[in-house]
């Protein structure tokens, strides 16, 4: 197991980049908790404000030539343009409720989209109460190119980060509140089943990336927590007053942040765990060419780090 020595920290002019996107120029993006997202050429450069979307900007993906796809919370799924920042909707609802909680996506080359929502009951902020109720209301979703919206696997405790293959066989999708990955075939006589892709992680998973090395990379914010565990065997109604205390009472995440890389076959390969001098709660990692970006819901900066 490595650290994260050698860690540089960028700033990106605003707090919260939960995930960060790499182009081909090693440039990196991010949405920021004001709405903004932002470029960032690398360490020193000047930042640079894409857009400004509605909603608060999570998941980043290349849609197309020159364009992003965001997803963006309550706001849904978007295309922003990267020349002139305009916003357009893709998905703002799905049999006729309004999405609360659009959190991460994938693209194939078709324009296919593969994205969660990760709760039908509460809004990503409110992301602590939906692991303390177990609502399971997670859902994994697919757009189609011509628009149609439908779900791939639904009882999710709060699912998160998305990633297609590298052959494009089976679309993974991050499940928080039980520390697992799940995936949908695409392709072959599986297609359409779902399994348990890879069980135990040491952490919550958030974001989860494809990398260039053929691998998925998953970011865990936090370690796995007794006292979360031993709250969620409790009673329903006793779950749900806790839910209710003020988020300031509650416990803080651990420092203690970790990254894991996974082949096809479930086995982790790669592991990174370690405290980030002011940089807490990772919740995304990009590998591009041995190099390591990873987001934060909490810092003004994202992180590099290279193999």
């Amino acid at each position: 197991m490595d650290d994260f020595t050698g860690v540089t920290l960028v700033p990106v002019g605003g707090t919260g980049p939960e995930d960060v996107l790499i182009d081909p120029d090693g440039r990196v993006y991010a949405g920021l908790s004001d709405g903004r997202i932002v470029r960032v050429d690398g360490p020193g450069a000047p930042i640079r404000t894409v857009a400004t979307t509605p909603g608060r900007p999570l998941g980043l993906e290349f849609l197309g030539a020159g364009e992003l796809l965001v997803c963006a919370s309550d706001a849904g799924l978007l295309a922003v343009t990267l020349d002139g920042g305009r916003v357009r909707t893709l998905t703002d609802r799905v049999t006729g409720r309004r999405l609360l909680a659009c959190n991460n996506a994938a693209v194939v080359a078709d324009g296919t989209v593969y994205f969660t929502d990760s709760s039908t009951r509460f809004l990503v902020p409110q992301w602590r109460a939906d692991l303390i109720r177990r609502t399971a209301s997670g859902r994994l979703l697919r757009r189609a190119p011509d628009g149609t919206v439908t779900e791939l696997l639904g009882g999710l405790e709060f699912a998160n980060g998305v990633a297609v293959a590298a052959d494009g066989s089976y679309v993974a999708v991050a499940e928080t509140g039980t520390c697992r990955l799940h995936r949908v075939w695409l392709t072959g006589e599986r297609a359409g089943r779902s399994e348990v892709f890879v069980d135990g992680l040491s952490g919550y998973p958030d974001n989860i990336a494809l990398g260039s090395d053929g691998l998925i990379w998953v970011a865990l914010p936090s370690p796995r927590t007794a006292l979360l565990a031993r709250v969620q065997r409790l009673p329903v109604a006793v779950r749900t007053l806790v839910s209710r205390v003020p988020t300031r009472m509650q416990p803080r995440p651990s420092p203690i942040v970790s990254v894991v890389a996974v082949d096809d076959a479930g086995r982790v390969v790669h592991e990174i765990r370690g405290e980030i001098g002011g940089f807490r709660m990772l919740t995304s990692v990009r590998e591009a060419g041995g190099v390591l970006w990873f987001g934060s819901l909490e810092s003004d900066a994202v992180a590099t780090l290279r193999r």
